[in-house]
C-alpha cells in the first residue's frame, strides 16, 4: 500500500448515548476491544503503514489509548477538530499538512472487509481526483444514494437520494488533497457535498464492493458488529 489513511473520528455520536457521553465513539468496546484498535489492526493487515486520526470530542482519550500507533504496527498522527467542528470535509482539510497529495478516507465507525490495495489500484487507474467505493444496497442497510451504471458513478446524493439509486456509499474513499484545498468555503463543509459535485462533473470514480460493511453508529449496528467479531473468534 502506498497511500496513508485518514480516519474521520470526530463526531459527537449522539445516537450511541449513553455509551458516548463520557467516551468518544472510537473507544466503544466491540466484542471486548475498543473499536479504533480493531480498525487499526485491520489497516495494518491490509498493508497500510500510516494513519491520521481526525479527532474531536474527547479526542485526547483516543490519543491516550492509541498513542503513536506502534502497538498496532502503524504510525499514527492526530488532527484536532474541536471545539469548532468543521464537518467531515473541513476536518480533512485541516489534516492535509499531515497527509500526502493523495490518500484514503474512512469513517471512524466503519469496519470494511474489502481489499484496500484493489481500491488503491482502481483509484490510480481511474485518472480521476477522487474515488468512492459503492455497494448494491437497494435500501437494505440504509437509504441508497448512488446512481452507479457501467462501472461509473453518475450521481452521488446523500441529501436528496433519487428512486433509481440502487447503490450506497460503502464508506471507503480516495481523494486528492487538491480537491479539498480548492474548496472555497472557509467554514465547515461536508465531504458528501464535495463528492456530490465531483460525481455530477464526471470526476468521481466508482469501485463496486460486494462484502457487507459493519458500523457502530447505532446500537443496532454495534450489536451486529459485535456478533461479526465474535463469530470470527476475534
Amino acid at each position: 500500500m502506498k497511500l496513508s489513511v485518514a480516519i474521520l473520528a470526530g463526531g459527537l455520536a449522539t445516537r450511541l448515548h449513553p455509551l458516548t457521553e463520557t467516551i468518544p465513539k472510537a473507544l466503544v468496546e466491540v466484542a471486548g476491544k475498543p473499536f479504533i484498535l480493531r480498525q487499526l489492526d485491520y489497516l495494518r493487515r491490509q498493508g497500510v503503514s500510516r494513519a491520521v486520526l481526525c479527532v474531536g470530542f474527547l479526542g485526547e482519550q483516543i490519543e491516550a489509548v492509541v498513542g503513536d500507533g506502534s502497538n498496532s504496527g502503524l504510525t499514527v498522527s492526530y488532527s484536532q477538530d474541536w471545539p469548532m467542528l468543521m464537518g467531515t470535509g473541513g476536518a480533512l482539510r485541516q489534516a492535509l499538512p499531515l497527509l500526502d497529495s493523495q490518500f484514503l478516507v474512512l469513517y471512524g465507525d466503519s469496519y470494511l472487509p474489502v481489499d484496500f490495495s484493489a481500491v488503491e489500484r482502481a483509484f490510480f487507474a481511474s485518472g480521476k481526483p477522487a474515488l468512492m467505493t459503492v455497494q448494491r444496497n437497494e435500501d437494505r442497510w440504509d437509504k441508497s444514494n448512488v446512481l452507479f451504471r457501467g462501472g461509473a458513478i453518475l450521481e452521488y446524493n446523500k441529501s436528496a437520494p433519487k428512486p433509481d439509486m440502487q447503490y450506497i456509499d460503502y464508506g471507503l474513499g480516495a481523494i486528492s488533497a487538491q480537491i479539498l484545498q480548492d474548496e472555497k468555503t472557509t467554514g465547515p463543509f461536508d465531504l458528501a457535498d464535495v463528492y456530490n459535485r465531483l460525481s455530477l462533473s464526471g470526476r468521481l470514480a466508482g469501485y463496486e464492493v460486494h462484502e457487507r460493511f459493519y458500523e457502530i453508529g447505532s446500537h443496532k449496528g454495534l450489536a451486529e458488529a459485535a456478533d461479526y467479531f465474535r463469530g470470527r473468534g476475534e
